[in-house]
């Protein structure tokens, strides 16, 4: 699948790494025919791109091919680290004992990288000073988790951790945006699928999983905006300045529509396609 990010610190191991992966997004997850995907494909089945080295065969055409939807994937480096580290650098492949359980455990490092993204993410913000203690402590207790065996990851109690680690995200994003003087909109988890929102002010908003699919935010003011789970599929942000966003992923931009006046925050990056 097709990977650019930066991540929010110096922190590459949050960053897609596909070289040292066995291509474990083409295999481990499933997708079904859509706008996403040409076709079906099961869990655990490789996908028919897949070459031997683990890398793409129609990487560079991946959208006009069908395949849109690998191009917004980020594993946030989960790959590299269930590949090398977990699995010890021993592929499907050559062990095939190994593939369920490699398999099982992939999904669940993806989302324990996620959250360390968005942990790393608010300690670099100075107004979350106050909870930076227990930030580092979620963080470190994150790490470790992704450090253990094969069988502890895949027993983990993902959600558990996820709820404790939103609540510091949550008291981030609220420290970050009173920051910003005035009245916030509050639009968390709206639908707002299509909406006009042209040069709209979202300044320092809870968009927190809004549905913004298609929606029109062209010159719209999205600075300071939570925007952890906001769906951006084919959302056009031509123009629009996002400086300062709060949790905002490189996947989030990748489904979206930009242009070079789009104003990103500085570890993330204008996709190639835009």
């Amino acid at each position: 699948m097709s990977h650019q990010h930066n991540p929010p610190s110096t922190d590459s191991t949050l960053q897609a790494d596909c070289a040292h992966c066995f291509g474990l997004c083409c295999v481990a997850l499933p997708f079904a025919a859509s706008a996403d995907f040409a076709v079906d494909k099961a869990a655990g089945a490789a996908c028919a791109n897949l070459q031997a080295d683990f890398r793409c065969g129609i990487h560079a055409h991946l959208r006009e091919r069908g395949f849109p939807g690998c191009t917004v994937f980020d594993c946030f480096g989960a790959g590299q680290k269930v590949s090398q580290l977990t699995f010890g650098g021993q592929d499907w492949r050559q062990a095939p004992h190994t593939a369920a359980q490699m398999f099982a455990v992939f999904p669940v490092m993806r989302q324990l990288h996620e959250l360390l993204w968005y942990l790393t993410e608010a300690l670099t913000r100075p107004a979350a000073h106050p909870i930076h203690d227990d930030l580092r402590r979620a963080r470190e207790r994150t790490d470790r988790l992704t450090r253990s065996s094969a069988e502890t990851l895949a027993e983990a109690d993902v959600a558990a951790l996820r709820e404790d680690i939103n609540a510091l995200l949550l008291r981030t994003s609220e420290l970050v945006r009173a920051e910003v003087a005035g009245r916030k909109k509050n639009h968390r988890g709206a639908d707002l699928i299509g909406a006009k929102l042209n040069g709209a002010n979202l300044r320092a908003a809870n968009l927190r999983g809004a549905y913004l699919i298609a929606a029109d935010l062209r010159n719209a003011d999205l600075r300071s905006a939570d925007l952890i789970g906001a769906d951006f599929r084919d959302t056009d942000l031509r123009g629009a300045d996002l400086t300062g966003s709060i949790f905002l992923t490189q996947a989030q931009l990748n489904a979206a529509k930009g242009n070079a006046a789009t104003k990103l925050p500085p570890a993330l990056t204008h996709p190639t396609h835009w």
